[in-house]
């Protein structure tokens, strides 16, 4: 997958145990494209250790629709609560364990690195992240839920991340930044 010109897929995920975001993305060079943007609806479920079974099944079949080169997921923020954290562990454990089941190399990613990489600004609002990435991927309607552009911002950050692994991150200047970046200009 290190050739320039050769084609793969990024199955990008936000967890969670409620509502759980999926995008999956194409890439060739340094071109990628949206093909499906969506989220896990796990509201129904009232056992927790089901919603656990449902993230690992429907993860699984992401991936055999798909057929995606890599899993991007979000790593749970570190909160006060820490019920929710083990939940949302557990959930990004399913879609973990999903992927490696299927041979997927998996690349986790903090919520400030995905911020950082495509709106350059670790602290950015979710809606901003939403906002510039329709820029950069021109798709015409946001999803009802953010947790799914969450999902499309882990795949464009590792997709970021494997045009220039070493120096991503470290522009020398605005200038420098803008040419590295061309999609995240607004025309």
């Amino acid at each position: 997958m290190n050739k320039i010109n050769e084609e793969y897929i990024i199955l990008g995920m936000d967890p969670g145990t409620n509502i759980m975001g999926y995008s999956v993305i194409i890439c060739k060079g340094k071109q990628a494209k949206l093909i499906s943007l969506g989220i896990i609806d796990l509201r129904g479920y009232k056992d927790h250790y089901l919603k656990i079974k449902q993230i690992f099944e429907r993860t699984q079949s992401l991936i055999d629709q798909y057929h995606p080169d890599e899993l991007a997921i979000e790593a749970p923020f570190y909160g006060k609560n820490v019920q929710s954290m083990l939940k949302l562990g557990r959930a990004q454990g399913a879609a973990i364990s999903a992927a490696l089941s299927r041979s997927m190399p998996i690349h986790e990613y903090a919520p400030k690195k995905i911020k950082m990489a495509i709106t350059g600004n670790g602290n950015a609002e979710k809606e901003q992240v939403a906002g510039m990435l329709q820029r950069i991927l021109k798709y015409e309607e946001q999803p009802k839920y953010l947790d799914a552009t969450d999902a499309l911002g882990a795949a464009m950050c590792h997709f970021y991340q494997k045009q220039n692994p070493l120096t991503a991150s470290k522009s020398k200047s605005w200038k420098d930044y803008i040419k590295k970046n061309p999609g995240k200009i607004r025309g």
